[in-house]
């Protein structure tokens, strides 16, 4: 057998952190309508479960059968918007209704939809099309974007969206490759009305195709054989309910509307590291002044949500080998559960080596091969496609790689024009420079909740009396002990990192239990500090925040960014209350980024490119806790005819 599939978790008790499922999601919107003070037409952007009740639930304090959320609802005719929190017990009910300006809830991919329909039979929209010679409007692809900051004072108090136009040559053509420039449609999302159609002047479109079915640029490359990861002996991971546990690793697997895949609870051989992990928010800011570009600033994940964009996975094709698929639910904009197959793959991978070492006088070796559990999933945001792959290590470690590839956003531009702020990549196609910033949180728990947050680096040693031949480099360690000091940045000139050390537990050197956290791909903003971008996401700015753990404080760029204030809420807003972190149940809000300018080889599809997060032991235990990896076997490998394999590490297996 070379592939397996095993879709959904097994059967087990249900766990206050487990994510919410079809039918609970079902009972909760009924509940809702069943209040009486909603309008005909109603929209819904989100059920999340009460992480602070599960919380509770797992502590003992409350019925763990208990189950509360709250469910983002918009009531388009009134308009208005409320938070509902719903409490799924023997006596089901609506605890509360906390109303939210009617604007701020995120675009539903119902209401996106509705637009590009709004916007196909507007005459407004039809003329501009003409002028471009552009007739069957059933060919053009609207993506519903975020205002972004830039709502005109004259549609003040409205629920804006604006549209990115693409145009097909037919219903299979690919559509991003080909730009409609100087086309903007705003549109009131209560009344899908086109408020006005933008035309910045008619620029040629593209003739160039850019289809990527296979054959769509002739035939495939010859030569690949095929590569198959077989474990005869089934995996060594085990799941119960959304329970897994693997080389003394054992987590929890959630999963939110708005941030996807999220771990809980992370255990390495019997202790805490981690209560909670996830990606959670996106920020994609362009850097073109370009018509059709400068609006371009998005919450992905604030204004759209993760998992509403998450795909179903393929085998074979998303995840090769041996796989554990999660099935995943989430609130449809219609009031619907929605349920993802495949949201989730889990699997092992081989990772070359974990330690080794050849003993020359001896003439033998040692060596272990290293093997990683990964849990994965992908989103997809219009154009872009982004996957978050979460791995477990055997010494330990924990990483999150972030791929992104995907099709880039382009603009049209005319065949004599300079590209000043982006890249050409096709014939009267450029694709504009711009970034990609992922904030990242991780509630942390090594060896127990009461955690504290150290900056180290090294430098010169500068007493020449201690350093006499010059060479000399120490590591110097700085507590961040408030929030005032906890917006840090990277310095790769002086190895900078930071240690998450516990404040009740330490080593035999007498040292606190720590793990290290590194980035692996950072940017800065370039906006000017008045620019709209600039005071949007102020988390970008930095690349870590730490903030002691507040039940309130869930979203690094705040709770609600579209149609925000800029810069009202987040974590620098959170910081201002200078509260202590020495000794608390501590989150960090890591960010990566990526400063994307374009190059031709990324076009018309962005082969993978992959920022990664380590946090990996760092004086957690008192030697290598891997030397009990058991040695890999000669048959386990094959050598290519002609080749003579031997091996260094054990004898052959009997």
């Amino acid at each position: 057998m070379l592939h397996l599939s095993v879709v959904g978790p097994s059967h087990g008790e249900r766990h206050p952190f487990d994510p919410l499922t079809p039918a609970e999601i079902e009972r909760a919107v009924a509940l809702i309508r069943a209040d009486g003070r909603l309008g005909a037409r109603v929209g819904f952007w989100g059920a999340y479960l009460d992480e602070a009740a599960a919380r509770a639930a797992v502590a003992g304090a409350v019925p763990a059968t208990v189950r509360r959320l709250t469910v983002v609802v918009i009531d388009h005719d009134a308009p208005a918007a409320w938070e509902v929190d719903v409490v799924l017990d023997d006596a089901p009910r609506c605890a509360d209704w906390r109303p939210v300006d009617h604007r701020r809830p995120g675009i539903t991919s119902d209401e996106a939809r509705s637009a590009a329909r709004a916007c196909r039979e507007s005459p407004l929209f039809q003329a501009a099309l003409a002028k471009r010679g552009i007739h069957d409007v059933s060919l053009v692809m609207i993506d519903a974007e975020s205002m972004g900051g830039f709502e005109p004072e004259r549609y003040a108090g409205r629920r804006l969206t604006w549209g990115t136009v693409w145009h097909r040559t037919d219903e299979g053509d690919n559509g991003y490759v080909r730009p409609v420039q100087g086309v903007v449609p705003i549109i009131d999302m209560h009344t899908m009305e086109v408020l006005e159609v933008e035309d910045h002047g008619v620029v040629p479109m593209s003739p160039e195709a850019g289809p990527l079915e296979p054959g769509g640029f002739g035939p495939d490359r010859p030569g690949l054989r095929p590569l198959d990861v077989v474990q005869p002996e089934g995996p060594s991971f085990t799941v119960t309910g959304h329970l897994v546990e693997w080389q003394g690793w054992r987590f929890r697997i959630g999963f939110t509307h708005r941030e996807g895949l999220v771990l809980h609870d992370l255990e390495f051989l019997g202790r805490s590291v981690l209560r909670r992990a996830s990606c959670n928010e996106m920020y994609v800011p362009y850097l073109d002044p370009n018509s059709t570009q400068y609006r371009k600033n998005f919450f992905d994940w604030g204004e759209y949500g993760a998992g509403p964009l998450t795909n179903s996975l393929e085998l074979g094709c998303d995840c090769l080998g041996l796989i554990r698929y999660f099935d995943a639910a989430y609130l449809g904009g219609a009031g619907e559960p929605v349920t993802i197959r495949n949201a989730i793959c889990m699997h092992e991978e081989d990772d070359s080596i974990l330690w080794k070492h050849n003993d020359l006088r001896r003439g033998v070796g040692q060596v272990r091969r290293s093997r990683r559990l990964i849990v994965s999933n992908f989103q997809t945001v219009a154009n872009y496609d982004y996957g978050f792959y979460w791995s477990l290590y055997q010494d330990g470690r924990i990483e999150l790689e972030v791929k992104l590839t995907g099709m880039l956003s382009a603009s049209g531009v005319e065949a004599d024009e300079e590209v000043r702020y982006g890249r050409r990549v096709a014939e009267h196609v450029q694709v504009p420079t711009h970034q990609h910033y992922f904030g990242l949180r991780l509630d942390t728990a090594i060896d127990g909740p009461l955690n504290r947050l150290v900056e180290a680096h090294a430098e010169g040693e500068p007493d020449p009396a201690l350093d006499p031949y010059g060479n000399a480099v120490r590591h110097v360690r700085t507590p961040i002990r408030r929030e005032s000091e906890a917006a840090r940045s990277t310095d790769p000139a002086t190895a900078r990192h930071w240690r998450v050390e516990s404040a009740t537990a330490t080593n035999r050197y007498g040292e606190p239990t720590a793990y290290r956290l590194t980035l692996q791909g950072t940017a800065r903003p370039f906006g000017r500090p008045d620019s709209v971008m600039a005071r949007r996401a102020p988390f970008v700015h930095r690349h870590l925040w730490a903030t002691p753990y507040d039940p309130a404080e869930r979203f690094v760029g705040g709770q609600y960014p579209n149609h925000a204030e800029p810069g009202e809420d987040g974590v620098h807003v959170w910081q201002r209350q200078d509260r202590s972190l020495d000794g608390v149940e501590l989150v960090l809000w890591p960010v990566l980024g990526s400063h994307h300018y374009p190059r031709p080889e990324q076009w018309p599809v962005m082969p993978v490119d992959t920022l990664r997060m380590v946090l990996e032991p760092d004086g957690f235990f008192d030697r290598n806790p891997a030397m009990d990896i058991p040695a890999p076997v000669r048959k386990t490998g094959h050598a290519t005819p002609g080749d003579q394999a031997a091996s260094c590490c054990s004898p052959t297996e009997p």
